[in-house]
């Protein structure tokens, strides 16, 4: 289902002006110039392979635009003779993107219906989530990663079905006391994405595609892409050799404290349309809370645009306000991130596969930024890109760009 979409199909579906209102200023089109260049020198000098951008101001879709290839490298790290260019329907691995476009907003649209309250504790929708410990973890603190959960670990390792990952989590101990700080989890994210599916009664994919996606006209947003007919996807990484590293250390890492040789059903092929995260793969059947969801940056955008219209898209209502304004409220973010150096109230998270969503309320500005670095490899100490610069130099540029209300 590989399909090039031109800018004014994309406009037509996402409810957006091919001659937009907003009034862009000298400076903003400068800025813009200055973004696309900064992404047009790491797809040069070798970075990354390729990049999808979206750049919203006020609402209006200013820029969607691709860069580079989609696919660019063997599984060995030699170039492909004819790499494949990425255009601006080419899905991506979210990667913890999918903490926010999904599981975020299933708790969203679950609070909205009554089925999720924020304070309640875990084992009010897990009935088995029970201890001294675990007692005393809630929803929000899931949300905001201080639950004191174990940050990852290889589930799959005795773990090849969702129930059995989850039996895998609730019997692991605890690394910090409950609310004690913040200690990002991809545990906590995979909880939560079994709290909506109990709390919803349907698997994850489903409910977020029925009461969400589908409403917004989101045809290219999904788990298992290929389950779904589609074909055009920027790869990732050749097999899971960074979570290898990882449990084969010792010094990588999280640490596995087991034996490495114990489970050997590693990928040996580039990835392309399936999830990169091994726990979203092997154990959880390619749906989870932490990562799985695939989607464009033209998409992602209009998710973005509807928590900064505070619930609203194309003058329909999918969450409430007052749901929206709990979940960004500046200083307590639940699911999102504050970032430190942006305005005050701004949301972002990033994704291991090298992608990048932004709102900032102040501005007016949705930044979308998605990249493939991993298919780039490893550097010799076994690390990928580190975009951050990237993600943070493009925001930085329109910021400065923009004026602030």
């Amino acid at each position: 289902m590989s399909t090039a979409w031109s800018f004014a199909a994309q406009a037509l579906l996402f409810g957006l002006a091919t001659t937009p209102a907003f009034a862009q200023t000298p400076a903003l089109d400068s800025a813009i110039a200055a973004a696309n260049a900064v992404v047009e020198k790491a797809v040069k000098d070798g970075q990354i392979p390729g990049a999808g951008m979206v750049i919203a101001v006020d609402g209006k879709l200013i820029q969607d635009r691709a860069f580079g290839f989609a696919a660019l490298n063997d599984f060995e790290g030699r170039r492909l003779a004819n790499p494949r260019p990425l255009t601006a329907a080419t899905l991506f691995d979210l990667a913890s993107v999918t903490k926010v476009m999904a599981t975020t907003m299933a708790m969203m649209l679950l609070v909205d219906q009554g089925k999720v309250k924020i304070d309640a504790p875990v084992h009010t929708y897990l009935a088995d989530f029970r201890g001294p410990e675990l007692d005393k973890i809630t929803v929000r603190h899931l949300l905001t990663h201080t639950a004191g959960l174990v940050q990852w670990q290889p589930l799959y390792y005795s773990a090849a079905r969702k129930i059995e990952a989850y039996q895998a989590i609730r019997k692991m101990a605890l690394k910090w006391p409950v609310g004690e700080g913040y200690h990002y989890s991809d545990l906590g994210f995979m909880l939560l994405g079994y709290i909506a599916e109990h709390a919803s009664g349907k698997p994850l994919d489903q409910f977020l595609t029925e009461a969400l996606y589908r409403p917004l006209g989101l045809s290219r947003t999904t788990f298992l892409p290929r389950e779904h007919g589609f074909d055009d996807f920027a790869v990732t990484e050749s097999g899971n050799g960074y979570e290898r590293h990882m449990v084969y250390g010792p010094d990588f890492g999280y640490g596995y404290p087991g034996d490495p040789k114990s489970w050997d059903g590693w990928r040996r092929v580039v990835l392309n349309g399936e999830v990169n995260d091994g726990n979203a793969w092997y154990a959880n059947g390619g749906v989870a809370g932490h990562a799985g969801l695939f989607s464009t940056a033209a998409e992602l955008n209009v998710l973005v645009q509807m928590l900064l219209n505070r619930g609203i898209s194309a003058g329909q209502r999918l969450i409430s306000a007052e749901t929206v304004d709990l979940f960004l409220k500046p200083g307590a973010h639940l699911g999102w991130r504050q970032p430190e150096n942006l305005p005050p109230g701004a949301f972002a998270h990033t994704g291991f596969t090298g992608t990048y969503v932004l709102g900032v309320p102040e501005a007016k500005l949705a930044l979308v930024l998605l990249t493939n670095r991993q298919n780039m490899g490893t550097d010799a100490k076994g690390y990928f890109t580190d975009v951050g610069p990237l993600q943070d130099a493009v925001a930085r540029l329109l910021l400065d760009a923009l004026p602030r209300k």
